[in-house]
Parts: C-alpha cells; structure tokens; sequence
C-alpha cells in the first residue's frame, strides 16, 4: 500500500499533534482522499521526516498526530544551481519538477533577451510562489527531505557574474563535452536557455564571466529537455546516479 508524503510549512516535532491549514487540508481529505487512521510521512524540508497518522479527516478540518523523527537524507553529494530561462507554464513547471527529482539543489529563473514570458514585479513574485509549490509537491512525490531553493527571477546578466564552482552554459552549436571536462570540487553552475535559446550577446556574457560552453550532443533539444539532460547527464558522471 503507498503510503503518501505530506509537507509541512511548519515545525515539527516528536508526537506532536497538528490541525492543517485549508489548502493542506484540502489536498488530503480532496485530492488524496485520505480517511481518518490513515498513514502518511510529514517533512518540512529541513531534513528528516515524520511517519503520521490521521486523526481526524472532516470538512471542519484535518489533524494528523506525528511519530518520532527519521533521519533519512537523500540529497545528492554534487550541488547545483540551475539558471533556467524562464519559458512558458507547463514547461518551465516540468523542467523545474523534473530538476527536483535530479538533485537540484537551487533554481534561479532567468529573463534573457528571448524570453516570451514577460513579468512585471508583481506577477515575478506570483510566479515564484507557484513554482515553490512546484518544488514542494516534486519533494513530496520523490522523497526529498530538503527543498532546493528557488530565488526570485532575475536578469541574466545579474546572475552570471554571481557564479561559483564549475560554470557550464548549454549550446546546441558547439563547447566542450563533459567527458573533456575534470570533476568539480565544489558547485556546479548550469545556465540553460529559453524557448528561443541565447542571444548572441547573451553568449558572450556568459563566456566573459567564465562559463564554459557545453554541447550535449548532435540534436537540438527543447529548453526543457536541454536542462533535464544535462542534470542527469553531471549526476550520473559526479553525483548519484547510475
């Protein structure tokens, strides 16, 4: 029987009794459609979870009443941060849910010169807080005990010249191959494009802040897919997978 996961915006501790708030209450008692004595795991993404039971599922609310904590970690040993251009709705939810499952361990959307997505401060705010929810729902489902963080858009030319570590710029037109490149020692920095790829001059920032051009093969992949390969690819060669 699958038992479910359930994170918490809150402090948790040993046996504690919870009363959820509205929107979680209504993700277990309408989406998951949970019973009272049902089972599930609440984590607050500082790490660790808690094995829970329901105690009470009704349409005045739901408490769930915690075990004792489990220090269970499943964070990968390499660290990244994904600059991802910001794209449009489902793609840029499947690329930043799919970077959780990875191992990301921190987003940055960025506004490039060929962004389609245009967000004045307010909707970049409203943005951010639907992403998170993005990333909370990707820790949920594939059993993170840490969220990654994901920061406010930003400009690109803002978060080039913050980099550290290893500074990788996706291109489909040319740059080094991973296996040509020596293992980090620290953080990995990945900058991947948007739906219209980089600018020129984009290219160029990049390249002058130190980041080194990287070509994952003979195709063009789409900005989702480009962001998700590459991820997969640095984690099966330094960090966990494979």
């Amino acid at each position: 029987m699958r038992v479910f996961r359930l994170y918490l915006r809150v402090p948790l501790q040993d046996g504690a009794r919870l009363q959820l708030d509205e929107e979680r209450a209504h993700y277990v008692r309408n989406v998951l459609r949970l019973k009272k004595g049902d089972e599930l795991v609440v984590f607050n993404g500082e790490g660790g979870e808690f094995p829970a039971v329901l105690r009470e599922v009704h349409r005045d609310g739901v408490s769930v009443e915690l075990g004792e904590l489990i220090r269970r970690d499943v964070e990968s040993p390499l660290t990244t941060h994904l600059g991802l251009g910001v794209s449009r709705g489902e793609r840029m939810d499947l690329a930043i849910q799919k970077a959780v499952e990875l191992g990301v361990s921190e987003i940055t959307p960025l506004l490039t010169e060929r962004c389609v997505v245009h967000l004045d401060e307010v909707r970049r705010e409203q943005r951010r807080r639907h992403w998170q929810k993005v990333v909370q729902s990707a820790c949920e489902q594939c059993g993170r005990n840490w969220l990654p963080k994901i920061h406010e858009p930003i400009k690109l030319e803002t978060w080039v010249v913050r980099r550290e570590g290893l500074s990788l710029f996706l291109h489909p037109h040319g740059g080094k191959h991973l296996r040509e490149l020596t293992r980090p020692v620290g953080q990995v920095c990945l900058l991947s494009g948007p739906e219209g790829g980089f600018s020129e001059g984009e290219r160029l920032l990049a390249m002058d802040a130190g980041f080194v051009p990287l070509c994952l093969g003979p195709r063009i992949l789409r900005t989702e897919t480009a962001a998700l390969a590459a991820l997969a690819a640095i984690q099966t060669l330094w960090g966990d997978l494979g």
